[in-house]
């Protein structure tokens, strides 16, 4: 079935194949119903074919010739193709518009097909339905980011969660509630979700499955259920039970099991190298709603590219597994304090040991991706430059072991992983060799191309190799044999295409060859040359016109064996491949860190988080590569000031301050140094944002609407260990709703949620707050007023903010020189009176579109002095008596009118 949003790409060829269909049509059609929801890529010699609506719809998508070829039905058949040689990238483009392509294969040789008949068609099938969750191929990945296929399953009344990168192996699954669906997603960002049709209408699951609608792919009920998954789990790991994999519920075998039984449809019936699912505890990493995730940029920035985000900043990895692993530790941090400080340790000893560090970053660097070089080999899709990628991938491990084991003393104490990722290097040398005795150093990418066997592994496929490539020189040896033997100098040994290879001599020698007794049989009389031939050279002329086959089929049959040897071992390689990954991980943070003067942070499972000297890890990126540097600043949350009010001007850098500690967390607890002077972080158990503003013009939601959406998020789910940043909380409404909302808010934080809490405001009002809120502590962004100007110092300090400088903000802006002296002159009237009633006087008091008053040349006024200021202006109040101060209050307000 199709998933919502994707291209329905059926066939509508719902009549009988007709008597007079010819064969290769009724071929097709049969393979097209049994595929009826995919493309179907027909092989015709060096071409995949598609035909009527399939063509239809991948020539506009792919722009190329539609075109037609016989008819159906009365109607003209319409047609396009793709070569052979370069589908991947025709595949590509499909698969990223959201198709799905069956690809239908010659699976009989011509030959044989002849033997049948004139009119006999090539037996075809599909060997390969490619859909976005189980691409293999390097050309259709992104070699630095995982692609999950993922299955969402219930059971008892349980959800769970289950995914599969099927070019890496990577198999997990996870229980959760319908509330966390939404945050596993993103998390994950899976190119594929499996979904039971009976859960496409569950209300609960609604909003987080129409998020990925256009990846969704229905499968019957039936393709969930957990008995029979857990027979095929069982199966394909050659077990009596799952329990030594972990303690999965029903919903999370039935989750696996329907990955399992999909991968195997799609791969027709070939398996992977799977290895054996782990379980993830739904606590075990930090919760980041998408929200969250998209305010903050994790991985992906507000316009969806890699660039600008915290992953692309801080990625020192050198190889593909590397930047994937790094990629799914920042989109899951854990929530295990021990397993951080673990990564952590590793971290620190590349870091205390730069001269080590540089000769492991060395060796990763010539270090290919055994993972998915071994994937492609599992299912049929490798090639001989993937058997060379485990030969070097492996070599260059077992060195890296051999490296970081030869002096344990001198890396003592060392960190707990370590050991695990040298015995995980280690002892890959009897594939290492068998694989280097065999293959050439630079094999083709295609073991149909030949030649990936190295010259002197096997007699047989050298004396064929003799034989297709020096021919001239084995028929030359032959040739002066036979003239040794028959005594006759001029004798040839020639080649035509009527009679193939023949001895030829003149006719007066002739005789001489009848007499010789050494098997001359006469094939051709002419009259001034006698051809002859013998068994010697009808075997030698067979051997080398089937040399070059034989050949080729000598390599594939030895390319075969290789593979078996490496799938003998697969789970040692996929070990190997991850313990590379985890290397180049902790060596690229350590660059990191001493390149960034990053710290390690001091973690503990209380809720403090004290960060002194922090720094936001992709601005100041972007300021260094503009010259500039970047203000550091202080944050000290606690259980005596848990909640923060940060007040003070936009551009100041309020939203910067909160984004900066909500990613040194982020870092933190993936087990990477953070950007700060010192870092003290209780762990973390979720992580919210309400930062930005955005609509969401598909559901109907205004700005405001998604803002009060992901504020009640937050107030319905943060606890005691969570951390929540907040920017302007209903500032999308009247200015008494927006206040008030904020008001509420703020003392929900603190009195229910009794998180640790970052709020940015501009509604000084809430202030007051303070007095009764015991653990609220203001600040603000410090503002320097000089020569009229203002100058923003980027700094937190403690305190509130006596007003936003908008005014200002609008004239840096570039509004005009009249708007910017009107909001002044109207700002000026609201803050003499009650707001409530000042606004109405404004209309009548002040003229619509006055002319502004004239500006000094320094900036932004307040606004025009009045007669009352410069009446004050003349007093000297010690010197007022008790009568004087009350009959001066009468003239001042005489003055103000």
């Amino acid at each position: 079935m199709l998933g919502r949003g994707v291209p329905d790409t059926s066939q509508n060829i719902s009549a009988p194949i007709p008597a007079d269909a010819t064969p290769m049509m009724r071929q097709y059609l049969a393979v097209k119903a049994a595929h009826p929801d995919h493309l179907v890529f027909y092989r015709m010699g060096d071409f995949y074919e598609m035909f009527f609506e399939d063509a239809v719809k991948a020539s506009a998508a792919l722009d190329i010739a539609l075109t037609k070829r016989g008819q159906h039905l009365g109607e003209d058949i319409k047609m396009c193709g793709v070569p052979v040689h370069s589908h991947e990238a025709y595949l590509s483009r499909l698969i990223r518009r959201g198709f799905k392509v069956a690809v239908c294969e010659q699976v009989e040789d011509p030959a044989e097909a002849k033997k049948r008949g004139a009119k006999s068609v090539v037996e075809r099938a599909v060997v390969r339905v490619i859909t976005p969750g189980t691409l293999t191929e390097d050309a259709l990945l992104d070699a630095r980011s995982h692609n999950y296929l993922c299955a969402l399953a219930e059971a008892q009344g349980e959800l769970a969660l289950a995914w599969l990168d099927l070019s890496t192996a990577d198999f997990a699954a996870q229980p959760l509630q319908p509330a966390q669906l939404a945050a596993a997603l993103a998390r994950l960002a899976p190119g594929e979700l499996l979904v039971p049709d009976r859960l496409l209408g569950r209300e609960a699951l609604k909003a987080a499955l129409d998020d990925w609608n256009s990846i969704l792919t229905p499968l019957p009920s039936a393709r969930f259920d957990s008995d029979n998954a857990r027979k095929r789990l069982q199966a394909a790991f050659n077990v009596a039970v799952l329990d030594s994999f972990g303690a999965f519920s029903r919903a999370e075998v039935a989750a696996c099991g329907a990955l399992l039984d999909y991968v195997e449809l799609t791969q027709a019936g070939k398996r992977p190298a799977l290895t054996p699912p782990r379980r993830e505890r739904a606590d075990g990493t930090m919760e980041i709603d998408p929200a969250t995730r998209r305010n903050l940029e994790l991985v992906r920035s507000l316009d969806g590219r890699r660039d600008g985000s915290l992953l692309a900043t801080v990625d020192r990895t050198l190889t593909g597994p590397g930047a994937r692993l790094l990629a799914e530790r920042l989109a899951a941090p854990l929530t295990d304090k021990a397993e951080i400080e673990r990564r952590l340790d590793l971290v620190q000893l590349f870091v205390e040991r730069p001269a080590l560090r540089a000769e492991v970053r060395e060796a990763l660097k010539r270090t290919p991706d055994v993972e998915r070089a071994l994937q492609r080999l599992s299912v049929g899709r490798g090639g001989p430059r993937d058997l060379a990628a485990l030969r070097d991938g492996l070599d260059s491990a077992e060195a890296l072991a051999a490296l970081l084991g030869a002096e344990p003393e001198a890396l003592m104490p060392a960190p707990a992983p370590l050991a695990a990722i040298v015995t995980a290097a280690s002892n890959h040398r009897a594939l290492i060799d068998s694989l280097g005795a065999a293959l050439a150093d630079e094999p083709p990418l295609l073991t149909r191309d030949g030649g990936f066997i190295r010259a002197g592994y096997r007699a047989e496929l050298d004396e064929q190799r003799t034989l297709r490539d020096d021919s001239r020189k084995t028929v030359a040896a032959l040739e002066a044999k036979y003239r040794t033997a028959a005594g006759v100098a001029s004798l040839k040994i020639r080649h035509n295409n009527m009679i193939g290879y023949h001895i030829e001599v003149t006719a007066t020698h002739a005789d001489k060859l009848d007499l010789a007794g050494l098997g001359f049989t006469r094939r051709q009389s002419m009259s001034n040359a006698t051809r002859f031939s013998t068994a010697e050279l009808a075997d030698l002329e067979t051997r080398i016109g089937r040399a070059a086959d034989q050949a080729l089929a000598l390599e594939l049959a030895i390319f075969n064996t290789l593979v078996a040897e490496a799938m003998a071992v697969s789970t040692a390689v996929v070990a190997a491949g991850r313990a590379l990954a985890a290397l180049d991980v902790a060596a690229a943070l350590a660059e990191l860190a001493a390149s960034a003067n990053y710290v390690r942070p001091l973690l503990s499972d209380d809720t403090s988080f004290g960060i002194d000297g922090g720094r936001h890890p992709v601005v100041e990126a972007a300021l260094l590569r503009q010259g500039a540097g970047f203000v550091p600043n202080d944050c000290a949350l606690g259980p005596e000031r848990r909640l923060w009010l940060l007040t003070g001007p936009n551009m100041a850098g309020k939203s910067t301050f909160l984004r900066q500690n909500a990613l040194i967390a982020v870092l933190a607890q993936s087990g990477a140094f953070v950007p700060a002077r010192q870092a003290h972080i209780g762990i973390v158990d979720r992580l919210f944002s309400r930062v930005g503003a955005a609509d969401d013009l598909a559901r109907g939601r205004s700005t405001f609407m998604v803002e009060m959406v992901e504020t009640a998020a937050i107030l319905n789910q943060a606890t005691a260990k969570s951390l929540v940043i907040l920017d302007e909380i209903g500032r999308g409404t009247a200015t008494f709703d927006g206040l008030s909302i904020a008001w509420a808010a703020l003392e929900h934080l603190h009195e229910v949620n009794k998180c640790r809490a970052l709020f940015a405001t501009h509604y000084h009002e809430l202030g007051a707050l303070k007095e009764r809120l015991a653990a609220l502590a203001p600040y603000t962004m410090r503002v320097k007023e000089w020569q009229n100007e203002v100058v923003f110092l980027h700094e937190v300090a403690s305190g509130a903010a006596d007003r936003s400088y908008g005014i200002h903000v609008a004239q840096l802006a570039g509004l005009p020189a009249a708007v910017v002296a009107r909001a002044e002159e109207v700002l000026a009237a609201l803050e003499k009176g009650e707001q409530s009633g000042a606004v109405t006087r404004l209309a009548d008091d002040l003229p619509l579109f006055a002319a502004a008053p004239a500006r000094p040349a320094g900036g932004v006024t307040r606004s025009v002095e009045s007669e009352s200021d410069k009446r004050l202006a003349t007093i000297n109040p010690d010197e007022l008596t008790p009568k004087q101060a009350l009959e001066l209050l009468y003239e001042l307000r005489r003055l103000k009118g």
